[in-house]
């Protein structure tokens, strides 16, 4: 039999799992964000031969790539991304991921 604690637990659990799986990101505002990253990656995230390409990555790989730049964990070559992803939200971040998840990646 169930106790009223391990009811309650499993209940939370589930909120919380929930409200993660429709906590996703929104293309449109992540498109305004990317004003930002057109300089070095291009109008269509195809990026070059100096700059990585953003268009078609994984949502999750992409936000994985921007904390470990907010965290310091990871630096590039230029010491550019670190700056500019200290200054985005958990929210920007996911945003970012689903537009540019979103373009194809030719």
């Amino acid at each position: 039999m169930f106790s009223k604690k391990m009811i309650f637990t499993s209940m939370l659990v589930l909120i919380l799992a929930a409200g993660y799986a429709q906590a996703g990101g929104d293309p449109a505002r992540g498109k305004e964000l990317a004003i930002d990253c057109e300089d070095c990656h291009g109008e269509d995230g195809m990026g070059d031969d100096e700059f990585p390409r953003l268009a078609g990555l994984e949502e999750a790989y992409f936000v994985e790539q921007l904390m470990a730049f907010k965290s310091g964990e990871r630096i590039d070559q230029y010491e550019i991304m670190p700056m500019y992803a200290e200054d985005l939200s958990d929210q920007d971040m996911a945003d970012l991921a689903a537009y540019y998840s979103s373009l194809a990646a030719e």
